[in-house]
């Protein structure tokens, strides 16, 4: 049966609320299970601190909890223990402890176990639950040290883009890591152009997930001349058009 155009958009409009509400479902499911991970941590510490509980009694619920409800995943020794760390790491922040629902337990045990202070912690999850990025892209971010290159571009001044675009001292960095584009020790230009072009997804997200790629040797014209721009990007929250010489 042949459809009008229009019963096909509307058929997208319902396709477009079956996968939101999936969306959903998957972040209240994470949700809860977050919550639960916190309290686990919670009543550990508290048991542990007030002396309750000896260290080796964790061990013996991780075994209890194995025999009893071996469909219970992730609740071993260390799991068990990475719950008591995920709770007193955060549990006096009244600024980061809203927030932890809203990341995957697997982003948070990156987090703990890459990051040092709990302001670079912060720092990483609100980045995170920003940009919705997997482990991978969370661990890239990491391991080129993101946090500490925004620092430090913070501490230098940016007095105008900062008062008309506080967003843009975030969006802007003053060093990438290109370690991705595997160029060789001496590179030119063209070399360089070539290979962001070829990794250009990495690329993106090293500017930030804001960014999308318009075009390469992208071609506008200034009165009667035409002049090729090597790169050329939209920043969606800035609303403007950034290009790259």
């Amino acid at each position: 049966m042949k459809l009008s155009k229009n019963i096909n958009t509307q058929f997208v409009e319902v396709i477009s609320m079956i996968k939101q509400a999936r969306y959903t479902a998957i972040r209240s499911v994470n949700a809860e299970q977050i919550k639960l991970y916190w309290q686990v941590g919670e009543y550990i510490s508290k048991k542990l601190e007030s002396a309750q509980w000896g260290e080796g009694v964790v061990e013996g619920l991780a075994d209890y909890i194995q025999t009893t409800n071996p469909e219970f995943k992730g609740f071993t020794r260390r799991g068990l223990y990475r719950m008591r760390q995920f709770y007193e790491t955060y549990r006096h922040n009244q600024i980061v402890s809203p927030l932890v629902t809203q990341l995957s337990w697997t982003n948070h045990l990156m987090i703990l176990s890459k990051t040092k202070g709990i302001e670079e912690k912060e720092f990483y999850i609100r980045l995170s639950i920003k940009e919705s990025y997997s482990k991978r892209e969370l661990e890239r971010q990491i391991d080129s040290g993101y946090y500490e290159r925004a620092m430090l571009s913070r501490k230098k001044a940016f007095p105008l883009i900062a008062h008309q675009h506080p967003q843009a001292v975030d969006a802007f960095k003053d060093s990438y890591v290109l370690d991705f584009l595997s160029l060789p020790k001496t590179y030119n230009e063209k070399d360089l152009q070539q290979s962001i072009v070829a990794n250009l997804k990495d690329f993106i997200l090293e500017f930030g997930r804001d960014f999308s790629f318009i075009g390469q040797e992208y071609r506008i014209q200034v009165g009667n001349h035409d002049y090729f721009l090597d790169l050329l990007f939209f920043h969606r929250q800035l609303r403007c058009l950034v290009m790259v010489e």
